[in-house]
């Protein structure tokens, strides 16, 4: 039931595809059918998958390098106050200023390669990483902080012990986020400047009008997000086998 369920959506998604096809009557170039996609997908497969695993690279380092800091940064945030009020304020600021415009910036100084598309998608990261996890932090239940504080419990233990341990499902859900939205740092990098990768691929095939290059490339991110999405939840599952527990008690 649980791979049925899949099939049937990509199934259905496919049908609409197509149906939108024939009902809009887009010529190819504009609105490509699933086939002509299929087919593209089939004779490019080689250099789409080649430039795939240039973008799931820079994927997977951004939410390394996003994920760590983020973590970090809450526990600094947590931990020293005045490191909370002096960068809270900068953490919101910064939400303010569309990642999209600092991409041209960041492919200036870091350059056309990877640097600059790994820093794309930790900026984008970063945040959401850093938010969930504080918040879980401060939530955390005050008897149970009450007691550890009763009992003797020094900050740094009662952190270790009881406030990151309550903050893990938090951590988890700002993580999920993270993984979601981490291939837009990646790809719009792509756009701004590069020579490989997904983005790069739907740049110079559309510029051609090889429309149904562009829209291969873009499923083919669409199936790898779906599956780092899946993979990144099944291992947290794995990591807090309580709260899937619970999960499914909700259910």
């Amino acid at each position: 039931m649980k791979l049925l369920r899949p099939l049937v959506i990509f199934l259905g998604l496919i049908l609409l595809w197509q149906l939108l096809v024939w009902v809009s009557g887009a010529p190819p170039y504009i609105l490509p059918g699933p086939a002509r996609v299929a087919l593209a997908l089939a004779e490019r497969w080689r250099e789409l998958i080649g430039h795939a695993g240039v973008t799931l690279a820079e994927i997977l380092l951004g939410l390394l390098l996003g994920g760590l800091l983020g973590m970090l940064s809450a526990l600094v945030i947590a931990w020293f106050r005045p490191a909370r009020l002096w960068l809270m304020p900068v953490l919101v600021a910064s939400q303010a200023i569309p990642v999209f415009a600092l991409a041209p910036i960041l492919v200036l100084w870091l350059g056309y390669g990877m640097a600059s598309k790994v820093a794309m998608a930790t900026l984008i990261i970063y945040f959401p990483v850093t938010a969930a996890f504080f918040d879980g932090l401060r939530r955390t239940e005050p008897g149970w902080l009450d007691l550890a504080r009763t009992m003797g419990g020094s900050p740094y233990r009662v952190l270790r012990h009881i406030r990151i341990p309550a903050a893990l499902p938090a951590l988890t859900s700002g993580l999920r986020v993270a993984t979601a939205v981490a291939p837009i740092g990646a790809v719009v990098g792509e756009w701004v400047g590069s020579s490989a990768g997904l983005g790069y691929i739907m740049l110079q095939e559309n510029a051609r009008m090889r429309i149904d290059v562009v829209f291969a490339a873009l499923l083919l991110l669409a199936v790898f997000a779906v599956m780092l999405y899946y993979a990144v939840d099944w291992a947290l599952r794995r990591a807090l086998p309580w709260q899937a527990e619970d999960d499914a008690e909700r259910r």
